[in-house]
């Protein structure tokens, strides 16, 4: 090493080069950090705050904000709160559920907790743990902690805002005190989340000695940067491809739609979905405004602007779904005596629900209403999200989807899903449509190319097209096992001839198929799960990742407590510990689900 280059007198170098003669490393391990803190004791003393930042820093107050979330959306809204926050000079730490050490919880002062409801009022993976402890016999004990909770979920499930609500009353038996009380968001959640941002900060902002403006903003956009698409600012997209890959004798309409991204900056990865932008059946349209007596060219106020009557329902408000919060709007509108019945019969209510739309609704329960009235008892309508069955990195910019047609009959109609039934019916290949991506950070692939185990059914199968595509791209050969179920092997299984190629190729070590209509017996993924079990169990002690995809209500249950059974015998387990095993890979981000 030479001193000569440095900034340093020649009597420091002579000095430096005695003091370093024959030094040991011990000796100079401890010079390094002598020096560093040196270096920090200077720097500080040359960059000495003036009063008015030393009154800040003195006033500074403590948050932790906790964030729990399945697709990411939580976590993006803990990082925007943590960066207003900081700029208002609360001292603001964020942490996913479980980085958090809870223990910590009654030692907090200040609590903001963002986390979603997954499924059937369950907490998403990654707040599972946490939930248990708050929730549990074992909570702390939290006076003195202040605490607000912003819980995101869907009123078309159940258990709405099921997580948040239940933390959000566990804070409160704690002894915690309210900053707000809890803000429940549907999937249109980004209004409410900003106002939740505002007025918890600003409260907060007022224990500082020296109180800052909120600036709740993101920054404006120059001329040169390109827009940034998402929900609210999709991309118009072209669509390049559209075949059908379920066969003629098939009771499914199964879609592959190939969109362009050309121009648009829009990136993804495998394990992501994308936004679709679409409207509703114009035929329900037409019927509901012929129900209601009306043209269909009223203008009224809505959340998009003004606009017609006709428009509102095609293109800005959900009508083909019905949720519990729409019923109980439409009861106390029209004072209904059976409506408000059937609302206190819980059994009753999910059963109605279920395949029934806005026409049912106004057939059975028929009242006068205003067409302004009527758009405020619906919620806007949302996009529908679909996961990718393509890797950017083998198509470019492209992105494919695989999409089911959603179609009944109830009560003598025709049902359809109002986006399926879009793609399906009214797309074709040169026409535009409005898309975005949706980041699901819960089911990436291994980046080191460990070993990965798929199950899905129907179009579960998606995101693991986009797997293999990637892989292949990588040039990562083996150690990947697809399980996979439909109904027929001549009909159903979808992309057959590219999971035949990338079996032969090798990308795909091994394929295991249940079609449950080929026999009189019907089989299912988790049927051909336990007959591999044995080999099963060996790649999971090996480090294989788990990946689970298709129907929320039946399969994924189903497979979970298969997974159970085997990892039970295989493991010689008891049941509790088999439960344990399967939560400590969940924990461990090796089993990842993607339900629907």
């Amino acid at each position: 090493m030479t001193l000569k280059s440095l900034p340093l007198k020649e009597q420091q170098q002579k000095a430096l080069e005695q003091l370093t003669q024959g030094i040991t490393s011990s000796e100079a391990l401890w010079l390094s950090g002598y020096f560093y803190g040196l270096h920090q004791s200077l720097a500080t003393e040359r960059t000495q705050p003036g009063p008015i930042s030393e009154i800040q820093n003195n006033s500074s107050i403590p948050l932790t904000i906790l964030y729990g979330t399945h697709t990411g959306r939580s976590a993006a809204i803990a990082q925007s709160l943590h960066e207003k926050a900081l700029k208002l000079n609360i001292k603001s730490s964020v942490y996913p559920m479980d980085e958090y050490n809870v223990r910590q919880l009654k030692n907090e002062k200040n609590i903001l907790v963002i986390v979603s409801t997954h499924g059937e009022g369950d907490p998403p993976l990654m707040a599972e743990d946490f939930y248990q402890y708050i929730t549990g016999k074992r909570s702390p004990r939290l006076e003195g902690v202040t605490y607000s909770v912003l819980a995101l979920g869907d009123k078309s499930y159940k258990h709405f805002c099921k997580t948040g609500i239940d933390i959000d009353r566990a804070f409160s038996r704690a002894g915690a005190s309210p900053i707000l009380p809890v803000e429940t968001c549907d999937v249109d959640y980004e209004a409410k989340a900003n106002q939740w941002i505002e007025k918890t900060l600003s409260i907060l902002n007022k224990q500082n000695s020296v109180s800052q403006p909120i600036d709740t903003t993101t920054g404006d956009q120059s001329a040169d940067t390109p827009p940034e698409y998402n929900r609210h600012n999709p991309f118009e997209a072209e669509i390049l491809d559209k075949v059908r890959i379920t066969g003629r004798e098939s009771d499914k309409e199964v879609y592959h739609l190939e969109i362009s991204l050309e121009g648009s900056g829009l990136t993804y990865e495998p394990g992501d979905a994308l936004g679709v932008i679409a409207q509703n059946p114009r035929s329900l349209v037409e019927d509901i405004l012929k129900e209601l007596n009306y043209q269909g060219s009223e203008k009224i106020e809505t959340h998009a602007g003004k606009v017609s009557l006709q428009e509102a329902l095609e293109h800005h408000y959900e009508i083909t779904v019905l949720t519990r919060d729409i019923l109980e709007k439409y009861a106390a509108h029209t004072q209904f005596e059976p409506l408000q019945e059937l609302l206190n019969d819980e059994q009753e209510l999910e059963k109605w629900l279920y395949g029934h739309d806005l026409l049912d609704l106004l057939h059975e329960f028929p009242f006068p209403i205003k067409a302004e009235n009527l758009v405020q008892l619906l919620r806007p309508l949302p996009p529908r999200l679909y996961s990718i069955s393509s890797s950017q990195a083998a198509v470019g910019e492209e992105v494919h989807i695989t999409v089911s047609k959603v179609q009944f009959n109830n009560k003598g109609r025709t049902r359809v899903g109002a986006c399926s039934g879009f793609l399906s019916e009214n797309i074709e290949p040169g026409d535009k449509l409005l898309v975005y991506i949706e980041k699901n950070y819960n089911f990436r692939l291994p980046e080191n190319g460990d070993p990965v185990i798929m199950i899905g059914a129907g179009t579960g199968i998606a995101p693991y097209r986009a797997f293999m595509q990637h892989r292949k791209t990588m040039g990562q050969k083996g150690n990947s096992w697809l399980f996979y179920g439909d109904r027929k092997f001549s009909s159903d299984f979808l992309y057959q001839t590219e999971w035949q190629k990338y079996l032969k190729e090798g990308i795909l070590e091994k394929i295991d198929l249940a079609f449950s209509r080929d026999q009189e017996q019907k089989v299912y993924v988790q049927h051909r799960l336990l007959e591999k079990q044995e080999q099963l169990f060996q790649w999971i002690k090996k480090g294989a990742y788990i990946y689970l995809c298709g129907d929320r209500k039946k399969m994924a249950p189903d497979v979970e407590k298969t997974l159970t059974e085997i990892i039970q015998k295989q493991g010689g387990m008891t049941p509790e510990k088999a439960k344990e095993y399967l939560h400590q890979l969940k924990r461990q981000k090796r089993f990842k689900i993607d339900v629907y």
